[in-house]
């Protein structure tokens, strides 16, 4: 007996959803394997990597010009549909994650040059990878592009503020020239790819399913030429900074989650906070701790661009298993 039409559109639509779904897992578990190699051969190759210290700029303004590309005015519109979550989301991006990493160098007692960085990462927006995480854990991806929008457009004013104030007692920081350098490498690009989404369309919708592996690969290198300016301190410093970031991580999306759950959003807006709260524009933060602070402290940054992808992954693993023994259990019922 053949299959009706009703059937087989959802058949078709379940194989479209798998095969994104398996595609967008690739694209989690290989990007941190691409920045780890990355700085792997920053390490290795560091004297000659290191001299393209100064292309920096340039490929962090074209990592933001691709995600100008992939946002719509509709992305900015939920602000005033569900202010709530977005709101809380943004807020909580920039109270926890910098309250969090001074808890952090606090604790471990971190050199001046790491905690400087491990501020600077917890000061920064939200990382665009969030939004792919956010689909995998079935969180909403509405409100995940919404808050990462708006966090990043915050941040020439919010990201140099927060820095100053917080890793100011840590080495001295220029927060005029940082907040120009983020207006210049990530407002102004963000805002230019908006642009040419809405004036080309048809291109920029043929270039959105390669956007993401440019992204990735322009962040691989610049967390070689990262990695290469410290390389000498690396193995000293190597484990102490894993163990920050991991715990700034950690905690940075287990207390969001909370903070969705005590504002009393629905499950997928739940997890959707714990990943923008938890997940960070690392490449953002190690490129202005490179240019402003130090080589060294750059590599809290580096080294959160690997572990928060992986860390997301995990997440996204975790969240899928809860739904399929919720769902195991709604039919043994």
């Amino acid at each position: 007996m053949s299959s009706s039409p009703a059937r087989t559109r959802q058949d078709d639509a379940a194989a479209v959803r798998s095969s994104d779904d398996r595609a967008a897992y690739v694209a989690v578990l290989v990007f941190p394997l691409l920045v780890l190699a990355g700085g792997a051969a920053g390490y290795l190759f560091a004297p000659t990597v290191h001299q393209a210290a100064s292309w920096t700029n340039p490929l962090l303004g074209l990592v933001m010009f691709g995600m100008g590309l992939t946002l719509r005015p509709s992305d900015f519109a939920l602000v005033a549909r569900r202010p709530v979550p977005v709101l809380v989301g943004v807020a909580a991006q920039y109270v926890l994650m910098p309250g969090i990493a001074v808890l952090v160098c606090w604790a471990l007692r971190l050199p001046p040059e790491i905690a400087a960085g491990v501020v600077l990462v917890g000061c920064a927006p939200g990382g665009t990878a969030s939004n792919v995480v956010s689909y995998l854990s079935r969180g909403d991806v509405a409100v995940s592009v919404t808050m990462t929008s708006i966090s990043t457009l915050l941040a020439p004013l919010l990201t140099p503020l927060l820095t100053l104030w917080l890793a100011g007692s840590y080495m001295p920081l220029n927060g005029g020239s940082m907040a120009r350098s983020i207006a210049l490498v990530v407002l102004l690009p963000v805002l230019l790819g908006l642009v040419a989404r809405l004036a080309l369309p048809r291109v920029v919708e043929r270039l959105l399913p390669v956007l993401p592996w440019l992204s990735v690969l322009t962040i691989a290198v610049i967390v070689a030429i990262v990695v290469s300016g410290s390389a000498d301190r690396i193995l000293q410093a190597g484990l102490l900074v894993l163990v920050a970031v991991a715990v700034h991580n950690a905690l940075g999306m287990a207390l969001g989650w909370l903070v969705g759950r005590v504002t009393g959003q629905p499950a997928p807006v739940r997890r959707t906070t714990a990943i923008e709260v938890g997940m960070q524009n690392s490449g953002l933060a190690a490129g202005l701790a490179a240019q402003y602070m130090s080589p060294l402290a750059a590599l809290p940054g580096a080294v959160f661009s690997v572990w928060h992808n992986l860390s997301g992954a995990v997440f996204a693993l975790l969240c899928r298993r809860a739904d399929a023994k919720a769902a195991r259990g709604v039919v043994g019922r």
